[in-house]
């Protein structure tokens, strides 16, 4: 998918109905055992009293050095003491990190998509009773060539108010690994792209709570305080959150 201009949150963004979605089979999964992070994450809009919303990424994933699948899980939490009411989850992709598909969510259309990004799904939580979590399915794929970066904001079902952001956030390579089955990836680490001409993957950058990464990433600095913000466009069809 093309690349867009800036990154930006907030605003009216609609989900079309995606009845028929599409499992991808082979895909290289985050690995096991590792902790869930929030790194990379801020408040954007004050959620209600009582409610204190957040987002969870794998430490660590791993990429399929062939297909370039991989396996992500996105949770959404309510570490409050009231329920959320209705609430919703975005799941951005940037750059490298294209997401394919999210289960149980919704397809962004391209118009609808925020600008910088090149996929989407829109999952709709409902309402999240203070202390439960939620968790995504998400399988992408990776470009080892590129940097990749991924974003989860948490807005409210008619996508006026984001209360938390995660990202865009990186994920990177440390080890990299042309010859071996699957790359690991690292939370938080910019994934430097290799030289023209060059014979290895990847280059690890210094890691990063976050690391923006061309157009997108300025913008989300500009923003400071007030979180990213997604383009003013109106998408017909809006799916019912």
């Amino acid at each position: 998918m093309s690349s867009r201009r800036t990154a930006v949150v907030v605003g009216p963004l609609v989900a079309a109905s995606f009845s028929a979605v599409l499992i991808l089979s082979g895909t290289a999964g985050a690995e096991g055992g590792g902790p869930a992070s929030s790194k990379g994450g801020k408040v954007v809009d004050e959620a209600p009293a009582g409610v204190k919303l957040t987002t969870l990424l794998p430490e660590k994933i791993s990429v399929d050095n062939g297909s370039k699948k991989t396996a992500i899980t996105a949770t959404v939490k309510n570490e409050g003491s009231k329920d959320s009411g209705k609430i919703r989850l975005l799941v951005v992709g940037f750059d490298g990190l294209v997401v394919k598909n999210v289960e149980g969510c919704s397809a962004i259309p391209e118009n609808g998509l925020p600008e910088g990004s090149n996929s989407g799904f829109a999952c709709a939580v409902g309402n999240l009773a203070a202390g439960k979590s939620k968790s995504y399915s998400v399988d992408a794929t990776y470009d080892l060539s590129k940097a990749g970066k991924i974003c989860l904001p948490v807005q409210t079902d008619d996508g006026k108010k984001t209360f938390w952001q995660q990202g865009p956030v990186p994920f990177g390579t440390t080890n990299p690994s042309p010859d071996a089955p699957a790359t690991p990836l690292l939370l938080g680490t910019d994934n430097k792209p290799v030289s023209p001409g060059g014979k290895e993957l990847a280059e690890t950058g210094p890691a990063r709570d976050l690391l923006p990464v061309g157009a997108a990433g300025a913008s989300l600095l500009a923003a400071g305080a007030a979180g990213m913000w997604w383009s003013r466009r109106r998408v017909p069809g809006r799916q019912a959150g």
